[in-house]
């Protein structure tokens, strides 16, 4: 039996599979990772991406990391692949309970997944600072300098920079559902950021897959390793 083969089994005998993913996910929807050859962190910046993401370079230089996020971290017309769609068609089949990502690009919703748990947050909420309105997308991909509410305050992206902790009752759920799952579908992360990475700790079952370009620290923890794109990889599943 092949490893393809093995994963088709093991999805084909459960109903409580839960997926974990990460920027791999979304690069065949042309959003670039950070840690691979063409990722964020090769690329030349006057300050490291980890530097320009965080809490303190938001406080301090709002008018550079608006420049930087609009340019990197805003994609208006990504599109879901082949994976994201395949989630969703298992979520629907009633066998996949739980979509955790560290991904902040709204794909797996758009390809119609409705149990989404994002533990960096959304490029696609922007809340005024000072009053709490809630702004589009749009108005921050628009803007020029610090994008301002009518109120005058800045209109920040629901997303988790550095140096921000992560949301306690998302990380709960996300515990909640490894914890319980039958299969673990983990791809297109390296696991090295912590604490989302940690999640892995909490499987308690004998079916963990790891699907990745490259090899990462987990591999030999799992129960089954794939390796490639991961839209191409579920691309090729049946849901039956």
């Amino acid at each position: 039996m092949t490893h393809l083969e093995q994963l088709q089994a093991w999805i084909d005998g459960s109903d409580n599979i839960v997926f974990f993913g990460g920027a791999g996910v979304s690069t065949e929807s042309g959003i670039p990772d950070f840690r691979s050859v063409d990722g964020l962190y090769h690329q030349q910046f006057a300050y490291p991406p980890e530097v320009m993401l965080s809490h303190t370079f938001y406080e301090q230089h709002p008018e550079e990391f608006f420049d930087f996020y609009r340019k990197k971290l805003l994609f208006s017309g990504a599109q879901p692949n082949a994976a994201h769609r395949k989630l969703a068609e298992l979520e629907r089949a009633g066998k996949l309970r739980a979509v955790i990502t560290q991904n902040i690009d709204g794909l797996h919703q758009l390809a119609g997944s409705q149990e989404v748990l994002e533990l960096h947050g959304s490029t696609l909420r922007n809340y005024c600072d000072r009053c709490g309105k809630a702004w589009d997308t749009d108005v921050v991909a628009r803007s020029t300098g610090v994008p301002r509410c009518d109120c005058g305050g800045t209109i920040k992206p629901d997303v988790v920079l550095y140096e921000e902790a992560l949301d306690s009752g998302v990380m709960y759920r996300a515990v909640d559902y490894i914890r319980k799952a039958d299969v673990l579908i983990i791809g297109g992360t390296s696991l090295v950021v912590y604490p989302a990475a940690g999640l892995i700790d909490y499987y308690e079952g004998s079916k963990l897959v790891l699907i990745n370009k490259s090899p990462t620290a987990m591999d030999a923890r799992a129960d089954l390793v794939l390796s490639g794109p991961i839209g191409e990889i579920l691309g090729a599943i049946q849901v039956r």
